[in-house]
């Protein structure tokens, strides 16, 4: 499939697809708006975003701190809403869904991981990805998501006897037990070093390989770009550009 990146006038661009004949879209995301608001003072986080995620693909995401990344992966994973515009998940207009049903939204289809791993301490690795097995519909065993980020070896560890990455890598494996449509992944790196770092990349382009989950990480690391197909760059609220890699690289190859 290849996709241009298409100006609009305003000066943002519209990620399109030009043969969309093997891939369908997963979120689409229209003239999207969000105003933060505190007394007089007004904040566009998001100034009118056009831009569509595709089924099974890794988006990575990249701007400067403030440029609405981190707002946009809150309004298509249902944490947050919008001020104005449309997303879609599919057939369904996420914009028009009650709090209940973005709560279902949010139970049945995405998975979140964010810089920091929020494990429970008093838990093992086991117990942690058990907490969400419990109320999924089609979950895997917990032994069987922790095996896929390469730590069915530490399962009946605690979070204070891992390292970062390893409890990184415990929280993706309890994002993807209850098998997600869609993993969102908020700078999953950027509290690890380089090595570390590159065993969370290893972790989460594996299950974008093998369980095919549609994949978006934001982050400041513009060397991680490298293992997407995709890359979206944000600017004052913006998507400024969106270029696709020919070539993808393994994360160990990231330069960081």
């Amino acid at each position: 499939m290849k996709i241009n990146a298409i100006a609009r006038p305003g000066g943002s661009v519209r990620a399109m697809a030009t043969d969309n004949s093997t891939s369908e879209p997963v979120f689409r995301v229209e003239n999207l708006t969000k105003i933060y608001r505190t007394g007089d003072v007004e904040v566009r986080a998001l100034n009118g975003v056009d831009m569509t995620l595709y089924r099974g693909e890794m988006a990575v995401l990249l701007g400067p701190s403030g440029s609405g990344k981190s707002t946009l992966l809150n309004i298509i994973g249902g944490l947050d809403q919008a001020t104005g515009g449309k997303v879609w998940f599919g057939d369904t207009e996420l914009t028009g869904c009650s709090q209940r049903e973005l709560t279902r939204y949010r139970r049945d289809h995405v998975g979140f991981v964010f810089q920091f791993y929020n494990l429970i301490p008093s838990l093992t690795a086991w117990e942690n990805v058990a907490l969400v097995t419990e109320v999924s519909r089609h979950p895997m065993r917990p032994e069987e998501a922790l095996a896929m980020v390469g730590l069915d070896h530490r399962m009946s560890h605690f979070p204070a006897q891992m390292s970062g990455g390893e409890q990184q890598r415990v929280a993706i494996a309890r994002a993807i037990a209850k098998r997600p449509d869609v993993l969102l992944c908020d700078e999953p790196t950027g509290a690890l070093d380089s090595r570390t770092g590159v065993l969370v990349l290893e972790a989460l382009s594996r299950v974008n390989a093998e369980l095919g989950t549609t994949t978006a990480i934001i982050t400041h690391n513009a060397g991680i770009r490298q293992i997407a197909h995709r890359v979206f760059s944000f600017l004052d609220g913006r998507m400024s550009d969106c270029t696709v890699n020919e070539t993808r690289v393994d994360p160990a190859e990231v330069k960081w």
